[in-house]
């Protein structure tokens, strides 16, 4: 059984055959319906600006693209909703390498510098999914808006509960003082 691929929202298929010694720049900028399904696929409210700059060079060891991002998001504060427009600018710098073959049981052992270690199939990089991946990671997974603190304490939570296994300590030591 095999199972269908799902073409990405933004694509910039790049052959490694015009990859060389020498950067090969690329400018990607996304459309609106493109910004649109990427919007969707990382729970914005909006993605109003996505574009990047690359340089797609190869050394001895794979092909490595090295850049930067510019976006303007439009997030839901995660207290009360409330919409919240951010900038994001990222530089980033990736190594495609080869896609390995691992033993169905087998350890894998990533190194730190493979954190930012992308793979292809031998004859193409997707260089657009690899862009927005990077902004999936640059987003802000808990946005808050100026007022969220306000509406936590109207609703009778603060920061400075305690939590997990030591707010039953705090609370006896309460109850004893």
């Amino acid at each position: 059984m095999t199972i269908p691929s799902i073409a990405p929202e933004f694509s910039l298929v790049v052959p490694l055959s015009e990859i060389g010694l020498k950067a090969v720049h690329h400018s990607l900028l996304a459309d609106d319906t493109e910004r649109a399904a990427l919007a969707k696929r990382f729970g914005l409210t909006a993605l109003d600006r996505f574009s990047a700059e690359v340089a797609l060079s190869s050394d001895d060891i794979g092909i490595i693209a090295t850049g930067s991002l510019a976006a303007d998001v439009i997030q839901s504060c995660v207290v009360s909703g409330v919409p919240i427009a951010a900038h994001i600018a990222e530089s980033f710098a990736i190594r495609f390498l080869p896609e390995p073959v691992f033993e169905p049981d087998s350890e894998i052992e990533l190194e730190v510098e493979e954190t930012d270690t992308m793979f292809h199939d031998g004859r193409v990089i997707d260089l657009g999914e690899a862009v927005a991946q990077t902004l999936a990671l640059a987003i802000n997974p808990f946005p808050r808006s100026p007022n969220a603190e306000e509406v936590l304490q109207e609703a009778g939570i603060t920061d400075n509960q305690p939590t997990g296994p030591f707010a039953a300590l705090a609370a006896l030591k309460k109850g004893a003082d």
